[in-house]
């Protein structure tokens, strides 16, 4: 059978049994069987956990579980509406200030949590009904949540980041730094779309009001005395020094990324047994509980997907599509628009996990040879799978607003991440044209790379 015979039928079989709704673990584990089965010596089925485990033994990925028991300790307490309660009230003269405190608090809690669902369940729950309260439309609400979640795999600590850096065989660390500026970047996109957007509200309301009498609980304003500011803090200020901290003792060469992840976790479980009192056999049941069903899944997935990998790279599938990509001798900077959408059809369908996991030995070979730093593309990989959290048919944060806000319409909440979409395609736009806004940092930190 040709190479190419063999590479369609694999691509064939894979989106058939994607499609069939088989969970992604067990179908992209079936199709790695099937052809060890029939296209590779008999012995290869008798090496199939032996070949998962050497494919997971990585030190790397052992900071996957124990980063998804920080986010759950935060992510199952009050935090991120404490957090987001905070930001409010500091930032309830600014126009638009709600939707700034809610793009901050998104921004915030994803850097303690690392997970995009929990950073909108937490923020959303508390953000949406008060912005609704204000009178900000319910698909701005929605939109600006759904897509403050999505910094939730950008902003350190990122479990996407961990499995691209193991993929990749690049530094987490430095891909860690690159996420920051990039990160920082998007929210200050999002805050100035709060600000417009709100100032658009503000008039149309105005409108109303002089043309209907139609009052608005937009036209009124709130005020906080300096002492309700300042009672705010106490609660908030721990999670952010254990932000600070989990980035010092990793940055600073303190700890490994796995003993960060250990100590956030540690120190994670400890604030909230301190603050709210979370430290009983019944309390903490929850929070372990989920811990060990999404470890359990995310891990499954991650073996699975290696094994497809392993399986593509034997057939010389990933190898010879790769070289075919090469050969049709694009201009860089076309050979990357081509893949960027090729990530972005995926994420109609696929998490982002799938996706690193399935397209990085056949991408990665190609832009290395055309000169692309792979932190920097990690980076603009990245923030376009951040769009597939946000845009239909899968779209797991819309499905996560609707959950928190059931009475908003679906149609409504797509209306309303669509222009923070249009933003994050602008930020890969800008890092294409200002590589330093991704790269700048990592650099600065720990010197320059080798070779970009």
């Amino acid at each position: 059978m040709s190479m190419l015979m063999l590479g369609s039928l694999f691509g064939v079989v894979t989106i058939l049994l994607m499609f069939s709704g088989m969970p992604i673990a067990f179908a992209l584990g079936s199709v790695a069987v099937i052809f060890m089965a029939f296209f590779m010596p008999a012995s290869a089925l008798d090496t199939v956990t032996q070949n998962v485990y050497e494919e997971m033994a990585s030190i790397t990925l052992l900071s996957i579980p124990l980063f998804i028991l920080k986010g759950g300790a935060i992510g199952k307490s009050r935090a991120g509406q404490d957090l987001y309660a905070a930001l409010h009230v500091w930032m309830g003269r600014v126009p638009g200030g709600l939707g700034i405190a809610n793009v901050l608090a998104c921004a915030l809690f994803a850097a303690m949590a690392g997970s995009s669902p929990a950073t909108c369940s937490a923020i959303g729950s508390a953000g949406i009904p008060e912005m609704r309260k204000r009178g900000y439309s319910p698909g701005f609400a929605a939109g600006i949540i759904a897509a403050g979640g999505t910094l939730g795999i950008l902003l350190p600590p990122s479990i996407t980041m961990i499995l691209y850096a193991v993929a990749a065989e690049q530094s987490l660390g430095r891909l860690f730094l690159a996420g920051i500026m990039p990160g920082v970047l998007l929210v200050a996109l999002f805050a100035t779309y709060a600000v417009v957007r709100y100032m658009q509200e503000f008039r149309h309301a105005e409108r109303e009001f002089k043309n209907t009498g139609t009052d608005s609980p937009l036209l009124s304003t709130q005020t906080f005395s300096v002492k309700q500011k300042f009672e705010m803090l106490p609660r908030v200020v721990p999670f952010v020094l254990l932000l600070i901290g989990v980035m010092v003792a990793l940055y600073g060469g303190f700890a490994t990324p796995s003993e960060t992840a250990g100590l956030g976790a540690v120190l994670a479980l400890a604030l909230i047994a301190v603050i709210y009192g979370v430290w009983r056999p019944r309390d903490l049941a929850p929070i372990l509980g989920s811990t060990l069903k999404e470890s359990t899944m995310l891990m499954f997935i991650i073996g699975m997907s290696l094994l497809f990998s392993y399986v593509m790279s034997y057939l010389h599938i990933s190898q010879a599509a790769a070289e075919w990509i090469v050969g049709m001798q694009l201009s860089k900077w076309v050979l990357l628009a081509t893949i960027l959408v090729l990530v972005i059809v995926l994420g109609f369908f696929l998490p982002p996990v799938s996706i690193i996991l399935m397209t990085a030995p056949i991408i990665l070979p190609p832009l290395k040879a055309a000169g692309f730093d792979l932190i920097w593309f990690g980076i603009l990989m990245t923030i376009v799978m951040e769009t597939g959290l946000i845009h239909p048919p899968v779209g797991l944060n819309i499905f996560v607003i609707k959950n928190i806000a059931p009475d908003i319409p679906l149609n409504k909440i797509i209306w309303g991440v669509l222009p923070f979409v249009g933003l994050m395609l602008f930020a890969v736009l800008m890092i294409c044209i200002f590589p330093g806004i991704a790269t700048g940092l990592p650099d600065w930190v720990m010197g320059a790379a080798k070779a970009r």
